[in-house]
């Protein structure tokens, strides 16, 4: 069996965090911030839960009663039991299913993804929720303008499923050792980021994981229409686009209006794409997630 994107949904908390609100705050000049992350706004949420961020955006579709998998990427929740996949389950009242949640970094959703594909491929599963979910506002250290300026919170979700029609699918997952610490949280802590490491990490990993899926595929950067990245950075994604020898109008980027929300950043950009008609049957893309583990991972799949 083939996997098969049937449609995206997200969700983004209320209360809009503007450059401005954070430049008066630290006393920065006007500017720094996008100048830094080419990001002009942010998301915070109000008395919502993770686990509500995560269920308003599956909500969105018009009918999940089928679904017989829901897995779920995250950092930042507290609680392990019962998961985030359990409580959509239970909130949006859907019959038995296998829930998974993920805890793989900011490249979560990758692995996620690639969790319900081996599933639907296998035929123990048909149609899938894969949701990406992180509230980030609320473990960061308030102090640090380095990880406020950049991180939101933010939900998305990607309903898939099987298909009997041939859709190309190509998958590199990897993971190195983070001797340097470079991206850590734990519960009930604050979460801290090396953003020099990182930036060194984020501008080598990605290339070489890409190089190496498409070397596993039939294609080359010529047949992809859009790579689909963790929204990390501007300045990291242009690199990205440089480094490959693509141009940047191939990688979609919406962290200008929404900010890094770590796994939930690509299938928000999914979603957005769908709404907009950016992406058509027959188009192929990468999703590339990296991040906090050290784990990167790419998708190259058929729409």
């Amino acid at each position: 069996m083939n996997i098969k994107i049937v449609d995206a949904k997200y969700y983004m908390p209320e209360r809009k965090v503007l450059n401005s609100e954070l430049e008066e705050k630290f006393g920065v000049e006007k500017g720094y911030i996008k100048r830094r992350t080419g990001i002009e706004e942010r998301y915070y949420v109000g008395s919502e839960t993770i686990e509500k961020m995560a269920a308003n955006a599956v909500r969105k579709f018009n009918d999940i009663s089928c679904v017989d998998m829901i897995v779920v990427a995250t950092t930042s929740s507290n609680s392990l039991m019962p998961g985030i996949s359990n409580y959509i389950q239970k909130e949006l009242k859907i019959n038995s299913c296998i829930c998974i949640d993920v805890l793989a970094g900011c490249s979560g959703f990758i692995n996620a993804f690639d969790i319900v594909s081996t599933y639907i491929q296998t035929g123990r599963v048909k149609k899938a929720l894969v949701v990406g979910v992180d509230l980030l506002s609320e473990i960061v250290d308030k102090s640090d303008l380095g990880t406020v300026a950049v991180l939101s919170d933010g939900a998305g979700a990607v309903l898939v499923e099987s298909s009997s029609e041939e859709k190309s699918y190509f998958v590199n997952i990897e993971a190195e050792k983070d001797e340097k610490d470079m991206l850590v949280y734990k519960a009930n802590e604050k979460l801290k980021m090396n953003g020099k490491e990182v930036y060194k990490y984020a501008v080598k990993n990605p290339i070489e994981n890409v190089k190496k899926l498409m070397d596993l595929s039939d294609f080359s950067l010529d047949d992809i229409k859009y790579i689909i990245p963790h929204q990390s950075n501007m300045r990291i994604m242009k690199s990205i686009a440089n480094r490959l020898g693509i141009d940047f109008s191939k990688i979609y980027v919406n962290i200008d209006k929404k900010g890094n929300t770590f796994c939930a950043s690509i299938p928000i950009a999914i979603a957005e794409m769908l709404e907009k008609g950016l992406l058509v049957a027959g188009d192929k893309v990468i999703l590339l997630g990296y991040g906090g583990g050290l784990n990167t991972g790419s998708i190259l799949l058929e729409i």
